[in-house]
This record gives C-alpha cells, structure tokens and sequence, in this order.
C-alpha cells in the first residue's frame, strides 16, 4: 500500500510486477478540502494566517492538475467511501469490490 501526492508514481511499476489490487486517487470536494488544510494549519500555527491562506488558494487551484497527473499514472480519481468500499471488498476476497 501506498499513500499520498507521490504514489500514483508507482502504478504502473506495481502493475506491470502483477501486484496491483487498485490504484485511487481521491477526489474530494475542493472547498472543503481548502477548509480542511487551512484549520489544521491554523491550529498548528506553522506559518502566518496570511501564508497559510495564500498557500491554501494556491493548493486549491492547482488541485485539478494534480488529481489529472495522477489519473494520467494510472490512478482511478474515486469519492473516499468508494475507495473504502473497494478496499474492504478486497479484504474480504472480492476482487471487485
């Protein structure tokens, strides 16, 4: 298992290897996602409001090129409870979830 910006990296290695079960890249609504970083970066008080803000419009806005690079490496952009759904079929034997 593999998680994060850089993992979509490696799929099509692991796929070419057979070891492949699913590769996901999250889509998740991009408002909430801005909301979401700029609270936990509030709370950790890494940088000054201002940075932070500008920093979260900058990821905002960069976001679909990302989830496009990403699906471009062989990722399936899904919603995070089908990506769950997914995993916990596989878990159980189901290879389609």
């Amino acid at each position: 298992m593999a998680e994060g910006i850089f993992a979509a990296e490696i799929v099509e290695e692991c796929r070419r290897r057979g070891l492949l079960a699913g590769a996901y890249a999250l889509r998740r609504p991009r408002g909430a996602t801005f909301l979401r970083r700029l609270a936990r970066d509030l709370a950790e008080q890494r940088k000054a409001p201002r940075v932070l803000v500008q920093r979260g419009v900058a990821l905002l806005r960069a976001e679909p090129a990302v989830l496009r690079r990403q699906t471009g490496l062989g990722a399936e952009a899904a919603r995070a409870r089908e990506v769950l759904r997914r995993v916990a079929g596989l878990l159980a034997g189901h290879p389609h979830g």
